[in-house]
């Protein structure tokens, strides 16, 4: 205990806690807040107040946090339960020594105990563990009637005590009884299949107080497996007919067991006695067909009847089972139909075979293998198909015998609308129910005969291709065929015709389609027209046709004009309107007429001082001045023109005065060289600019030798030029016409030509020398040699 500390102030009592020390008591359990002892505080005389926080509890014996005090007003306070710890008078301290310390602000101190003492109530008893919130209890069906379950409960008085408990049912049951002391009992034998799966008891217990408390108990009763699965099917004799398709049901087998709720897929089946005939789904019970029945052979042909034990169990092993017998009776029906040892026949005749040709005895191939009449008795219909009844019958009716009585003609639209290829249908049917049958397929194919000549579709043919076409371009196509059917694949060449100077044939005809095309291009102004002689043949016949081709003109040629390239010297004051040096122009054109010509100079004419006349209309024309030159007034400034003239043919072909579609032009270069008059002096000066010129008259100079001498010069050499180029022209072309450095076969004849890679130049070998000289070439020669050349 802390000694008491006091101030003592001059003439006056000193600062002490009032109604203490005590002795207090509070019953246990008692809520936070409990009242347990009142005292107040007595001021020291200098009056000072208590500091906030104070009187407060310190160091209470045995130690506990279950008090405070609390502040009533300036002075009174009163001492409470905290209901931080719970004041158990059974388990618990049952005194307090609490030290209540005050303070004042000039720190005057007193300190006094309050004794307090828990004092005891009577409590209920209390069920403890799982059995507070309620117990789940299992139970196995069948068990002997007896011992379940303790029930125990605890009171904080009685037990302490050893005062015992009493225990009862709140609400009776007749299954089950339960104790004073609190054991629960069962009193009849349980039965899970009876309906009793579960129960629910409301137990009490009483302490000797008369307190009361209760709780729940769920008896739940566990199925065991113990009653025998019963069969409810009723039936135990099956009749079926034979051959039944595998995978049909039969028969089904259904059985309960009482023991199958919480037994899912519980029962199993099963057939214990060995047959091949028959399986059970060992699920539903359900028994199907596993392999064929057929009455009419084997063992089933001795004894029809099928004895089965089938065999339930409720789990796989170590459960309950029982059996039954059932018997199948396999009934006789007439399933074997007439059979033949072929049901399709394919059978050729020719186009011309006569009416009444036997085609088939299906006697020969058919039969039934049933063993007694009348189900091995079976007859023919008669044949079908479309358009077969009216041209194949069975002769005589029913027989069997198929004979020929209409019309093959290949050729007969209606026999081509079949294709010439005809079924004939006939069932071979059972006498005796329920008429089985079978089709029989009877294929007749016609094969024709060479009747009729192969021709072309025209007497003759007549095409036309532009000259300008390259090779490969399409000229036309020939068609040859027949009368018969079906049509034969024909061939088609070229036997004669087609050649020109520099080719053994400028066509090519495809051997299979008839089509013709252009090796190379052709020339209408060297040839217009071929004449060329086709062959069609088709493996029998062969027929030939005449085959025109007009070569269509078309302007592909440039005008060609002498000179092409002219020089000329003229005077300055040349009189506007003469034919310079009387210049001619002379223009040909081989595809064009002399009308179509327009001439027009490009560039070189500077101050449009020269034309021609006439521009247009002819094939001759001059150089003339159109204007007077300029240079002392300075419009003119040079004095050397190079004049480029474009002559070109505006395809004025027949009559034509515009331009069609192909226009022409060629060039023609001319120089002209401008004299100055010897005496003309040219001269300006800046401003004022006053130009003096002397004018003399045109008149031809002895001074101006060098015109004509310079032209004359420029004649020579031109024609010097020209004479060259022809010499070399007529070399390259001896020499190209003469060099062949390839050899191919012709696609269409067989025959071997020499070429020229270059301008493509070909011709025929003689008959000595067709043999190819496989020897000597590489197989990539080979390979080319056999490639058209306009490929």
């Amino acid at each position: 205990m802390l000694p008491h500390i006091f101030l003592k102030p001059t003439g006056g009592e000193a600062l002490h806690l009032i109604h203490l020390p005590a002795t207090s008591s509070v019953v246990e359990n008692a809520p936070p807040g409990t009242l347990v002892h009142e005292f107040s505080v007595n001021l020291s005389v200098s009056l000072s107040p208590v500091i906030p926080g104070f009187p407060l509890v310190i160091n209470p014996r045995p130690f506990t946090e279950a008090f405070r005090v609390n502040r009533l007003s300036g002075t009174n306070f009163e001492v409470v339960t905290t209901g931080k710890e719970q004041l158990d008078f059974e388990t618990g301290p049952k005194t307090f020594d609490l030290q209540i310390y005050v303070k004042d602000d000039v720190g005057v101190t007193d300190l006094q105990v309050l004794t307090v003492q828990v004092t005891d109530v009577n409590e209920p008893p209390q069920f403890q563990g799982n059995l507070a919130q309620g117990l789940n209890l299992y139970v196995v069906e069948r068990t002997n009637p007896g011992f379940i379950y303790q029930v125990e409960a605890f009171d904080p008085e009685d037990t302490s005590q050893n005062t015992p408990l009493s225990y009862f049912f709140i609400s009776p049951s007749k299954n089950f009884r339960m104790s004073a002391n609190g054991t629960l009992f069962s009193t009849t034998e349980l039965d899970f299949e009876a309906g009793n799966k579960s129960f629910y008891l409301v137990v009490g217990v009483r302490d000797s107080g008369g307190l009361e408390a209760s709780s729940t108990l769920q008896v739940t009763i566990v199925n065991i497996n113990d009653e025998i699965p019963r069969f409810t099917s009723p039936r135990r004799v099956y009749s079926i007919p034979e051959e039944l398709r595998p995978g049909t049901i039969v028969a089904n087998i259904t059985a309960v067991d009482p023991d199958d709720t919480g037994f899912p897929s519980y029962l199993l089946y099963s057939i214990t006695t060995i047959s091949s005939y028959f399986v059970i789904d060992q699920l539903t019970g359900t028994i199907q067909v596993a392999q064929r029945l057929d009455r009419d052979a084997g063992e089933l042909r001795q004894n029809p009847t099928i004895s089965l034990e089938v065999l339930v169990k409720d789990r796989p092993s170590g459960g309950q089972e029982n059996r039954m017998q059932i018997t199948f009776i396999v009934e006789d029906i007439n399933d074997n139909p007439a059979m033949c040892r072929k049901l399709t026949f394919s059978i050729m005749l020719t186009e011309n075979a006569a009416n009444g040709t036997l085609l088939l005895d299906l006697n020969k191939f058919c039969f039934d293998d049933d063993s007694e009449a009348p189900n091995n008795k079976f007859n023919f219909t008669m044949p079908s198909g479309v358009g077969s009844s009216h041209r194949f019958s069975q002769d005589p009716a029913g027989s069997g015998r198929i004979v020929l009585i209409g019309d093959l003609d290949y050729e007969n639209p209606s026999n081509l609308a079949a294709g010439n290829k005809y079924t004939v249908i006939i069932q071979v049917q059972d006498t005796a129910p329920p008429y089985y049958k079978n089709n029989i397929y009877i294929s007749i194919l016609t094969s024709p005969v060479n009747e009729f000549p192969l021709i072309f579709d025209r007497p003759s043919y007549v095409f036309d291709v532009s000259e300008t076409r390259p090779a490969r371009t399409r000229v036309g196509q020939v068609w040859a065929t027949d009368e018969d059917f079906p049509q034969r694949s024909v061939t088609y060449s070229i036997s004669s015709g087609g050649a020109s100077l520099q080719y053994s044939n400028i066509f090519w005809i495809n051997p299979k389609t008839g089509e013709l095309q252009l090796v190379t291009k052709a020339d209408h102004e060297t040839t217009p027209i071929y004449i060329l002689r086709i062959k069609a043949t088709n493996g029998e016949n062969t027929s030939s046709v005449t085959v025109t081709v007009n070569i269509i003109g078309e302007n592909d040629e440039k005008p060609i004009c002498t000179p092409n390239f002219y020089f000329m010297a003229i005077p300055v004051d040349l009189k506007v309107g003469t034919n310079i040096q009387n210049f001619k122009l002379t223009c040909t054109d081989l595809d064009s007429s002399p009308r179509s010509l327009r001439y027009s100079i490009g560039s070189g004419n500077i101050n449009s001082h020269f034309t021609f006349s006439p521009n247009s209309g002819s094939n001759i024309t001059h150089l003339l001045l159109a204007s007077r030159f300029d240079y002392a007034g300075g419009l003119d400034k040079i004095w050397d023109y190079k004049l480029l003239v474009y002559i070109t043919d505006d395809n004025l072909l027949s009559g034509r005065t515009r331009a069609g579609a192909l226009v022409e032009t060629g060039t023609v270069t001319l120089s002209i060289k401008v004299i100055p008059h010897p005496t003309t002096i040219i001269t300006t000066a800046p401003r004022p600019r006053i130009t003096y010129q002397i004018l003399r008259e045109n008149v031809y100079s002895r001074s101006a030798w060098y015109v004509p001498f310079i032209s004359a010069l420029g004649s020579i050499a031109l024609l010097g030029l020209l004479g060259s180029l022809m010499v070399l022209l007529v070399k390259e072309s001896v020499q190209i016409n003469t060099v062949f450095d390839g050899e191919a076969i012709d696609p269409v004849t067989g025959k071997i030509y020499e070429f020229n890679s270059k301008t493509g130049a070909r011709k025929w070998k003689g008959p000595l020398t067709q043999l190819p000289k496989w020897t000597e070439s590489s197989p990539q020669q080979r390979g080319a040699g056999f490639r058209h050349p306009g490929s």
